[in-house]
């Protein structure tokens, strides 16, 4: 998403969650959405008090008014001060139900940074932090009957973002992992976190902002000995150079046409994939990169895929694009995917190479694969131009990417 920083400078949203050990919803809650007018950006990342499913209402109430009041013109400040209002009140601990971070971006890389509660957020510039200026703002509740001594404090800050900025904000999950322990008794603790931030950095430059948010939220997790104490979740927005995938499927309308498809794989700037045999047949032909069975982590669900120079994958076609779609409707933004989702197959390496990008072309062919009109073949087929349809409009929706469909 161009923000007007420089000419070519993208955000990257990024998100990774791991729930409560033994609970089966999550109790914290991320939200992002775009604005296509403007390209203005919003994201809330709510911390339901507790965790299950009623900690999960409350956050996903709190995170998805945020949205709604401040896509609707109204004053950041002035949102976090009705959500307050309608957040009823713990009467034992005189707390609200929910916390939240709500980090807005204007085009021009404006950033403005509500927080109620949450642990600080940390800006990386340049492999150091950078100290945001906040200001304090008391909330006073219209009804106070539950919480009669008790004021809501909102902290404003606003920076100007810069190319290789990242903006990286947490759960108290993250902060407290480990609490009881040997090794980190009181918790982690915010000073620890930001220090493996800059390490992980520091070791990695061009970490996505999914990676850096996974790898945090596993450290966390690592800390409470892999049996989470609480709802573990971590966000990053990450300024930067676009990462570029290319997505080929499926063969032209007419031969004379390959070459066309064999030139736009040669030049293409970024990472490279082609879903279907028939398309890597005509790749390989005209690139003369032979092709190569893939043996390893065969899946008896996904067919195999391939090896060939010049390509970051090859996988079967129709089979595979389909369980992609069915992945990124499933999963939300980054999060922590249930025991055996993972394995490397086909499918779930596509899926990690377009959550890793920013900007995904499709070339489809348009030639009709007879194969997959048969009758008695399983409905989820779907026609392969539908099924890329459905995969764009979730990156589009959810994973905030650009993604494009070209035919040939």
């Amino acid at each position: 998403m161009n923000q007007g920083l420089t000419a070519g400078t993208f955000i990257e949203v990024g998100h990774w969650c791991v729930s409560k050990n033994g609970q089966g919803a999550a109790g914290d809650t991320f939200l992002s959405r775009k604005q296509e007018k403007d390209g203005r950006l919003v994201s809330v990342l709510s911390d339901g008090l507790g965790s299950g499913i009623k900690a999960g209402v409350l956050s996903t109430l709190t995170a998805t008014m945020a949205l709604k009041f401040v896509e609707s013109e109204i004053p950041p400040e002035r949102a976090a001060e009705i959500i307050m209002n309608t957040l009823p009140v713990c009467r034992e601990r005189g707390i609200s139900y929910a916390t939240f971070t709500l980090v807005d971006i204007r085009p021009g890389a404006s950033v403005r940074i509500i927080e109620y509660d949450n642990p600080d957020y940390v800006i990386v510039r340049e492999s150091t932090l950078v100290e945001p200026i906040k200001d304090r703002a008391r909330v006073e509740r219209k009804s106070k009957q539950s919480a009669p001594t008790r004021e809501a404090v909102l902290w404003h800050s606003a920076f100007k973002a810069r190319p290789g900025d990242r903006l990286v904000f947490f759960s108290d999950g993250v902060t407290q992992s480990g609490m009881g322990s040997r090794t980190h008794p009181l918790g982690w603790g915010a000073v620890a976190v930001r220090d493996f931030i800059l390490e992980t950095v520091a070791r990695s430059p061009s970490v996505s902002a999914r990676d850096l948010a996974r790898q945090v939220v596993s450290r966390a997790h690592l800390n409470d000995g892999m049996a989470a104490k609480d709802d573990i979740s971590c966000a990053v927005v990450y300024f930067r150079h676009p990462r570029e995938l290319l997505i080929m499927t499926g063969p032209p309308v007419s031969p004379e046409r390959d070459e066309e498809l064999v030139r736009e794989f040669r030049e293409f700037p970024g990472k490279k994939t082609v879903c279907g045999g028939t398309t890597a047949n005509i790749v390989s032909r005209g690139t003369g990169k032979p092709l190569k069975l893939d043996m390893k982590n065969l899946d008896p669900v996904v067919p195999p895929t391939s090896i060939m120079e010049g390509a970051d994958l090859v996988t079967e076609g129709i089979i595979t694009l389909g369980r992609v779609a069915e992945i990124l409707a499933s999963e939300p933004n980054g999060a922590e995917p249930r025991p055996g989702e993972r394995s490397q197959n086909g499918a779930t390496r596509l899926v990690d190479l377009i959550l890793d990008s920013d900007r995904i072309t499709f070339v489809v062919g348009t030639k009709i694969n007879e194969a997959h009109q048969d009758p008695n073949m399983p409905v989820e087929l779907e026609i392969r131009r539908n099924v890329v349809k459905k995969i764009q409009s979730l990156l589009t929706e959810r994973y905030l990417k650009e993604a494009v469909i070209r035919y040939v």
